[in-house]
């Protein structure tokens, strides 16, 4: 079943360079038809925020794995409401596919991010039916090293002793990470992902000082960004921007809650720090109101909550249209680690992509030992097997199960 380089090769020079599907459809060809999906499964483990692992089988012995931004349960229920779409059918209409779970199933909270899981596992499967690395089916390598941005754990940001102590944490690190996110919430002292109220002016001198102080720490050779969760309103949102001018962050991400109003409008204009958002954001629809607005300058799609590779496409040439790059939101495991990498590679505007990697844990790396992720200066060596390029330790992922899981259910 895997396709000759040669042909390959004789496939995608013969397309036109932006015409990713039109591309995959050549290469899926010949090998239309000959498999059937059998089964999809979903199980939750222990890590990777809530998402949940998808696991499509087929005929042919072939499996295929997805990452959805949902629970197990919630998974697993709009997946029975699904399987009529799906079993039995060729895994590689992907297209085909996703239109049907978009278009004509009821749109629950669960959905896209189910529909994402499944479209994330049908291009590992074709992948493997083709004998391909995903990036390649989508029209890439744009690049085969994927900037990567960590978090900003262990510190706190109004103590300096402490600010010094995690800037040589990080130093030390072996991934190399230059680019590290920070939430703001302890330092305004409200719980992340609640509603704020307007932030006083003692509020925001704690801000300032507090990434004043990481700034001062980290010196000029590591970026920092400044993280919140939709918590703020408008006239907050402005005075965080201005109290983290001075420490000159890489970007401020979702001061303001989703979906797009004009608050989004006035607080780009009120600063220059580069504003990201968009993992709570679903399809083109979500993200096409702050492109058409110019209202961010950087958009931060989940592929596991934003519609796979095929829903995340869409969305990354809708941006290019306006010369907006493309970041990536991850906080799952390994497996939409390498969905990330291989999108990250398919598309000319790309930014990074955010990382789990390199936690003390190191859970996400313990899913792969046999296809490591490995990270260099702060780059992810981009995987080269077939779909995702990733071997998944069954018997690890038995031991991180969310208790209470049924195993592939």
């Amino acid at each position: 079943m895997r396709l000759s380089r040669r042909r390959w090769l004789q496939l995608a020079l013969a397309l036109p360079g932006g015409s990713w599907l039109e591309r995959y459809r050549a290469l899926a060809a010949p090998y239309r038809n000959q498999v059937r999906i059998t089964a999809i499964k979903a199980m939750q483990l222990r890590f990777g925020s809530n998402n949940c692992l998808i696991k499509i089988e087929t005929d042919a012995g072939l499996v295929g794995y997805g990452e959805a931004g949902a629970s197990g349960p919630m998974a697993r229920a709009r997946l029975r409401t699904m399987e009529s779409l799906l079993i039995g059918k060729d895994p590689l209409a992907i297209e085909v596919h996703f239109h049907n779970m978009s278009t004509l199933m009821h749109t629950y909270m669960a959905h896209i991010p189910t529909i994402s899981g499944v479209d994330i596992a049908l291009w590992d499967l074709a992948g493997k039916i083709l004998g391909l690395p995903v990036h390649r089916l989508l029209g890439g390598p744009f690049r085969t090293e994927i900037p990567m941005y960590s978090h900003g754990l262990g510190l706190n940001m109004l103590d300096k002793q402490s600010c010094r102590d995690w800037a040589q944490r990080i130093r030390e690190m072996p991934e190399g990470f230059t680019v590290f996110k920070i939430g703001i919430d302890p330092v305004v002292g409200v719980p992340a992902a609640r509603f704020a109220n307007t932030l006083t002016s003692e509020q925001l001198r704690r801000v300032a000082q507090a990434y004043a102080n990481v700034r001062e720490a980290v010196g000029s050779e590591i970026d920092i960004a400044v993280h919140c969760h939709n918590e703020f309103d408008t006239p907050s949102a402005i005075g965080i921007a201005k109290a983290v001018e001075p420490a000159d962050p890489l970007f401020l991400e979702d001061p303001l809650d989703v979906p797009f109003h004009e608050g989004w409008l006035a607080l780009k204009q009120a600063t220059r720090i580069p504003i990201l958002t968009g993992e709570k954001l679903e399809l083109v629809r979500g993200f096409r109101p702050f492109l058409d607005h110019r209202a961010v300058d950087i958009i931060h799609p989940d592929l596991a909550f934003a519609g796979g590779f095929t829903g995340v496409k869409k969305i990354a040439d809708y941006a290019a249209m306006s010369r907006i790059p493309v970041a990536l939101h991850n906080v799952g495991t390994a497996v939409l680690t390498a969905a990330s990498a291989q999108f990250a590679a398919s598309i000319h505007n790309f930014y990074r992509s955010e990382s789990a990697l390199g936690r003390k844990e190191r859970l996400v790396e313990q899913m792969v030992p046999a296809t490591p992720l490995v990270v260099r200066k702060g780059m992810l060596q981009l995987p080269q097997g077939p779909g995702l390029g990733i071997e998944l330790d069954q018997e690890f992922i038995r031991s991180q199960m969310l208790p209470g899981e049924p195993w592939w259910g």
